[in-house]
């Protein structure tokens, strides 16, 4: 069994490694069970045909998708957001347990961080291993970004989160950076592994740029600079309209934004105030429809903010955009950094550098023979090793491990 606030049909990297990882143990012969919310996030909007309803069941891929009634909120705003991780914590415990059947072990990802403390109690309650998934170093990366300040609090937090790390069979991490700082807090070595991010190679193709995308959106004839994914606090997105400030002029460069988050109204409110007819922003898309967006892309910029703590994050879609042969412009420090020099597929710039931004845009729009080079060793790197149905057997193998 597995315990994730987000599933698709939501967009975003929780969901869709969920969704590849279980699809591939169920094609190995594994029987998995997703537990999950009602399908609202970003927007806070709970899905058709799910609207009133306390428990859905479903299958998906041969997956058994239950989800459970939570507190629906917009991803903005840390009060409303940790009732919705509260709530999904009390309704996944509930309606969970009771539908926990024969499971051998069961897994909760974090975040949201209170998910993880229910199937921790799960686990006790039917004597099973409990496996801690850790996506994002939860209080950590609030505390580095200001949102948490309560020194009471974060000192609860954090003895929350160490108790489920000393309490947790295996704890798996999505980056080496995670895993060191679990490794310096005292956790041993062989309790913790990382099974990073990856792309789902296959469905992740290159495509054409003129696509269905840049004809809805009339932008034949365009050098497209995207970026897809989350708007939130953590990505530093003034730095994109800063940097589209700055080529306003060129007529031929246009930057699409695509995605919802905590900051998505500042964002759209400084687009107004630095009036900026270059920029194009639109709501999340479906997952499925994320790769045309890529496609559509003449490079893809993938950023982060410049804190000590994110130079130990990845940012997924950097896996996703080199799968699909478009060149990155990477924003980042640390292992994210070091896995797009490796790839050949990106120019890399420091974060939050808008001067450094425009002229790497200004150099993917001259060069289009090189950049066409670095799409292809993008996918190449990928394909090689971030796999995700290699990733996903892995993941499996530590599992099987665990239980002989």
């Amino acid at each position: 069994m597995y315990l994730c606030q987000y599933f698709v049909p939501e967009p975003g990297a929780p969901a869709a490694r969920l969704r590849d990882m279980a699809r591939s143990w169920v094609q190995r012969g594994h029987s998995v069970t997703v537990v999950t919310g009602m399908p609202n996030h970003p927007t806070g909007v709970v899905q058709a045909p799910f609207i009133g309803r306390l428990i859905a069941r479903e299958t998906m891929e041969g997956v058994t998708v239950l989800r459970n009634w939570l507190y629906a909120t917009p991803n903005e705003g840390l009060v409303r957001k940790t009732l919705s991780h509260l709530s999904f914590m009390v309704s996944a415990l509930v309606l969970g347990y009771a539908r926990l059947g024969s499971a051998d072990v069961i897994i909760a990802s974090s975040p949201s961080f209170f998910a993880v403390i229910s199937a921790w109690i799960m686990s006790r309650m039917r004597k099973i291993p409990f496996v801690f998934e850790v996506r994002d170093l939860w209080p950590a990366v609030f505390v580095d970004l200001g949102v948490l300040t309560n020194p009471f609090v974060i000192r609860a937090l954090e003895s929350v989160e160490m108790f489920l790390y000393q309490r947790a069979a295996l704890v798996v991490t999505v980056t080496e950076g995670f895993r060191k700082r679990l490794l310096a807090r005292g956790l041993p070595p062989e309790k913790v592994v990382t099974i990073t991010n990856g792309a789902a190679i296959e469905s992740f193709t290159p495509g054409p740029r003129d696509n269905a995308v840049r004809t809805e959106l009339g932008l034949a004839g365009k050098f497209v600079v995207g970026y897809i994914g989350a708007h939130g606090i953590s990505q530093g997105l003034e730095l994109v309209l800063q940097a589209a400030q700055r080529l306003r002029d060129d007529a031929d460069i246009v930057f699409l934004l695509v995605g919802e988050g905590a900051r998505k109204r500042a964002l759209l409110e400084l687009r107004e105030k630095l009036r900026l007819n270059n920029v194009i922003m639109l709501p999340a898309q479906a997952h499925q429809r994320v790769r045309e967006y890529y496609c559509a892309s003449d490079v893809c910029v993938v950023p982060l903010r410049q804190l000590a703590l994110f130079g130990t994050f990845i940012p997924s879609k950097m896996f996703e955009i080199m799968a699909c042969a478009v060149p990155v412009i990477g924003a980042v420090e640390g292992e994210a950094r070091e896995i797009l020099e490796r790839s050949g597929g990106a120019r890399l710039i420091t974060p939050e550098d808008d001067v450094a931004l425009a002229d790497a845009v200004r150099w993917f729009k001259l060069h289009p023979g090189e950049s066409r080079l670095m799409g292809a060793a993008g996918r190449a790197f990928v394909t090689a090793h971030y796999d995700r149905q290699v990733l996903a057997d892995r993941y499996a193998g530590a599992l099987q491990a665990l239980l002989a």
